[in-house]
């Protein structure tokens, strides 16, 4: 990559490499053991023009998304948060059966069905067939497609203007992504809102969440680099707020710039506190690369201590960010005995790269290994809980990050 994928500046400062991994979330059959993997660069790089962190490369989207192994909505949290929001904007906005709500990256309808059962139109976007067709099984409409704003236009032709557009989790992972903040300010109507969450990278710094760089994650927004991004192509933020999701997300509202809406304080005061951390020098990333060094030294004798005192360990949570973390790590069977997770799709499968095998929940209390790492670790809190009767029988859950450490409490 030779210029910023945003304003084209190139002068980019190198922030971590983790060297070539695997898709994190292409996981290979049985029967796909023996063939070889695709690879790639796992680089970030900061521009300091715009101050935004990116991937210095990224697979093709098709090879990423259009075969998915995320169902969101067999994520309890994920649904609680998504019905919480929609309450919120219902709230905010009063919307009826003339507004239109359109989710990009809609996966399996998890948020739009809540928009539907207060009787609001909606219709989803998502390029992966198989999560759609949950979708429209579910009865949302959902059209199978990257957006574009040639998409937006598409359209507009056909008589279609939103109310609402949201989207959650997709800013971080469209490379061309002057076009897609363009594509969403033409199909927004004049009074319209665009909702978005995406991962905050004050909290990737300095909650030392490396784990949540993979292949699907071009980008790591700042409040100031996404103001950037928005007004170039014709957006204006006009709040945000920091939550808790994903180990620490933004949650923005943007509306056209023609609309001249009053901004709220809530931006002034977050891009102060930035100017004040240094987010927009690379400065502030500077010991970003060795710490996260630090931590996969640390992680590995904690877990080879472990191991060497004849402890059993499994992982929960067959997510990208387990994918990440294992390469990195370059451990395997040898060490983590099989990864659980609950969703169907990814059960008989395997871990890229590292080929460990993952089942369904039910192995815990079969195989009854000593110790559990927990992968999705920005659900912890609600695997614990689900997984009480495991450790009621005297198992031990583990978390990686920010340190190596066993749960307690």
């Amino acid at each position: 990559m030779q210029a910023c994928r945003s304003c084209s500046g190139h002068d980019l400062q190198e922030v971590l490499s983790l060297g070539e991994m695997p898709p994190a979330n292409a996981l290979p059959t049985a029967s796909q053991l023996d063939d070889e993997e695709a690879r790639y660069p796992l680089e970030v790089v900061m521009c300091t023009g715009c101050t935004l962190l990116q991937l210095t490369e990224s697979p093709p989207p098709d090879e990423l998304f259009v075969d998915y192994a995320y169902f969101s909505s067999r994520s309890t949290p994920m649904v609680d948060h998504a019905r919480a929001l929609v309450n919120e904007v219902m709230d905010e906005r009063r919307l009826g059966p003339n507004d239109l709500v359109i989710e990009v990256a809609s996966n399996d309808g998890y948020l739009l069905r809540h928009y539907r059962d207060l009787g609001v139109k909606v219709l989803g976007i998502d390029p992966a067939e198989n999560v759609v067709e949950v979708a429209v099984a579910a009865g949302i409409p959902t059209r199978v497609a990257f957006f574009t704003s040639s998409l937006a236009d598409e359209l507009r032709s056909e008589g279609l203007t939103a109310s609402v557009v949201h989207a959650n989790n997709v800013l971080a992972h469209v490379p061309d992504i002057n076009d897609f903040v363009a594509g969403v300010a033409r199909i927004l109507s004049d009074d319209g809102v665009f909702v978005v969450e995406t991962p905050y990278v004050r909290d990737l710094i300095e909650k030392l969440e490396f784990d949540t760089i993979y292949h699907e994650h071009v980008f790591y927004y700042s409040l100031h680099s996404v103001m950037e991004l928005f007004a170039r192509n014709g957006l204006s933020v006009v709040d945000v707020k920091r939550i808790g999701i994903h180990g620490g997300s933004l949650r923005l509202r943007a509306t056209p710039i023609k609309r001249a809406i009053k901004v709220g304080n809530s931006v002034a005061m977050m891009l102060r506190q930035e100017k004040d951390l240094g987010i927009d020098d690379p400065s502030f990333y500077s010991d970003f690369a060795h710490r996260v060094d630090g931590l996969l030294d640390e992680l590995r004798v904690f877990l080879g201590e472990r191991r060497d005192q004849g402890r059993r360990i499994a992982g929960y949570g067959a997510a990208a960010k387990g994918t990440v973390l294992l390469n990195a790590l370059g451990i395997g069977t040898e060490t983590i005995e099989f990864v659980v997770d609950e969703t169907p799709y990814k059960q008989g499968r395997f871990i890229p790269g590292v080929r460990i095998p993952i089942v369904g929940p039910g192995a815990l209390l079969t195989q009854m290994p000593d110790d559990v790492l927990i992968f999705a670790w920005n659900f912890a809190d609600a695997i614990i809980e689900k997984e009480a009767a495991y450790r009621a029988r005297g198992g031990v859950f583990l978390l990686p990050v920010p340190t190596p450490r066993v749960v307690t409490g």
